[in-house]
């Protein structure tokens, strides 16, 4: 019998913060907590994972390769963290399926593209961690695909998000997982976290020609071949998942076949100590607390602190708020503190994966805004009617650059402004091109439409004159296919998100064609970026020396991120998390 707490597979038996330094490690005088040692523990293991995350499940995964037990504990009752959320996009340089596809690349070529992106962030992304990650990333791409996992290099994928830098790359760095039937799971299918607004399964590299449904044949014709492909293996009886769902369910249809111990509402509650040597945890279930001992290690896999409103106004930039967060609301950051009475050192905690957010206009909900900023016929305005970013620009950059422009002009909320060119062929929010203008959406402020820019400047409060001021430079710019501002549409990565259909540039595009629109971009997150300060084995490091606490590990987002302030491409979330949770794992196996 499956107990509500415990499943088993088959087989088993039961830069913009501007005060901060650049070394980004913060530290300061702490109390730390040293737990006693239980005469007797509740359960035992050999590796204990904290979190279910994409990080955790590979772990776990990783642990019984090596002979090891696991036991991977969950506070929230479904399974998945901020990975069944996500894109499920991994940023690995150098695959075998890369080569495969006659991609060149190299380790070197893309150690040379973290070092010019990243730049000098401290022990956080020094470069022993860089090169463990880019080593060890193929190899979990092996590995997984042995063990079952199924990838997608998909045509027309993803540039880097800075592919004119020294080791960049337009393509072939970003896998995705294959649509996988949840069907597979049985029972365990209900265990997945479900991905809001995601009803239909798209792959990353074809939901961008697909958002842009109303600007060609050829995208609307994308969007056509998802909806049928959808309904096709509906008809033969599976219910196919994409993005973070596929990502997720594959890793958790491994752990069914492999008899993994997942144990679910279940919670941090402390770290147990031996001396300076980790041993164990206290967790809590149903109101119960009790002692699992962990011979080997204890991974923190459990995601930030992006739903914690006190950790955010303690650490993050003003305003905080945990409104605009895509993440799932157990990412409360309870691992983060359980280390901190430890003793662990942290990095980056004012930092997060921005992504700016705009409100769905059918339904209120938070919408990662990753295509709308890139899109001809738009630009994005703060309250004074000005333009202050390439608005095309990576969404982490977006992020900053927002905040950054907060400090001195109103720019929380900033505008989307879009003109009738822009709304009959892109997307806004979860809104497609070929529905009808909101009625809902526009009565409860999430889209403004009028005749006359003075009108809509009006509506959102922004000066009526500034936006005018703006639009006249803006529209020279856009005919003439040249951003002299900010030179959005000159990266490749800016031009992916565009529209190819429009020139001379296909990032830029006139806003003259009346109705015009506006929705509020905030700076949103996909998880926060700052966590506990990890070396190039995962394992944590103390606030006092540097130096490691023995058997206690990080990923994810628990951890503070190796890329820094930065992002450097599609996945580059994910990829660290599940490629530091495998190496740290190895790092158990090798000692006794």
């Amino acid at each position: 019998m499956i107990s509500r707490y415990t499943y088993r597979g088959l087989a088993g038996a039961g830069r913009p913060v501007c005060c901060l330094s650049p070394h980004l490690v913060l530290r300061g005088r702490r109390t730390v907590t040293t737990t006693g040692v239980p005469a007797t523990f509740d359960e035992e293991t050999d590796v204990l994972v904290i979190g279910s995350g994409a990080g955790g499940l590979t772990a776990a995964l990783r642990a019984q390769s090596h002979g090891l037990r696991a036991l991977v504990v969950e506070k929230d009752e479904a399974i998945g963290g901020s990975s069944a959320y996500s894109g499920g996009a991994m940023w690995i340089p150098n695959t075998h399926l890369s080569q495969a596809a006659g991609v060149k690349d190299s380790k070197e070529d893309a150690l040379k593209y973290l070092e010019a992106t990243i730049g000098d962030v401290g022990p956080v992304s020094s470069r022993e961690r860089k090169v463990a990650f880019l080593e060890n990333g193929p190899r979990l791409v092996e590995f997984l695909e042995k063990a079952g996992f199924q990838w997608r290099l998909g045509k027309g994928g993803c540039p880097d998000y800075f592919p004119e830098v020294s080791g960049g790359s337009t393509f072939g760095r970003t896998l995705e997982p294959k649509i996988f039937d949840m069907k597979k799971l049985g029972s365990w299918r209900s265990l997945v976290r479900k991905r809001p607004g995601l009803p239909i399964a798209a792959y990353v590299t074809e939901s961008n020609s697909a958002l842009r449904s109303g600007a060609s044949w050829s995208d609307f014709n994308a969007l056509l071949k998802i909806l049928l492909r959808q309904a096709l293996l509906t008809l033969l009886g599976q219910a196919p998942s994409a993005m973070g769902q596929a990502l997720v369910s594959q890793l958790l249809y491994l752990h069914k076949q492999a008899g993994t111990q997942i144990q679910r509402k279940t919670a941090l509650v402390d770290l147990i100590m031996d001396g300076s040597t980790v041993v164990g945890a206290t967790v809590k279930q149903e109101g119960a607390q009790k002692t699992i001992r962990a011979s080997r290690g204890v991974l923190l896999a459990a995601g930030g602190f992006a739903h914690n409103k006190k950790l955010r106004e303690k650490w993050g930039p003003s305003p905080a708020s945990v409104e605009w967060t895509s993440a799932p609301p157990g990412d409360t950051g309870d691992a983060i503190t359980a280390a901190m009475k430890v003793g662990a050192g942290t990095a980056l905690l004012d930092d997060a994966w921005w992504g700016p957010t705009v409100i769905c206009p059918l339904n209120g909900q938070n919408v990662f805004a990753l295509t709308e900023r890139a899109r001809p016929f738009s630009i994005i305005v703060d309250s004074s009617g000005s333009r202050f970013m390439n608005e095309a620009e990576p969404y982490t950059d977006a992020g900053h650059h927002q905040y950054e422009r907060h400090q001195s002009v109103k720019a929380i909320p900033a505008w989307l402004i879009v003109d009738h060119s822009f709304r009959k062929r892109y997307s806004i929010g979860g809104l497609l091109p070929l529905q009808p203008d909101p009625k809902n959406g526009l009565a409860s402020g999430h889209l403004f439409k009028a005749d006359t820019i003075q009108d809509l400047a009006r509506q959102i409060d922004v000066d009526p004159a500034g936006l005018e001021k703006t639009l006249s430079r803006f529209n020279k710019m856009a005919r003439a296919g040249v951003d002299e501002d900010f030179h959005r549409g000159v990266s490749a990565f800016d031009k992916y998100f565009g529209d190819p259909n429009i020139g001379p540039n296909p990032s830029l595009g006139p806003i003259e064609k009346p109705p015009f629109y506006a929705a509020r971009i905030y700076p949103g997150d996909l998880g926060t970026k700052g966590g506990l300060l990890t070396d190039e084995f995962a394992r944590v490091l103390r606030d006092s020396d540097g130096k490691p606490i023995e058997r206690l590990y990080a990923a994810g987002n628990t951890s503070a991120s190796v890329m820094g302030r930065t992002y450097s491409g599609a996945g580059a979330t994910i990829a660290p998390a599940m490629t530091f949770s495998f190496i740290a794992v190895d790092h158990m196996a090798s000692r006794a």
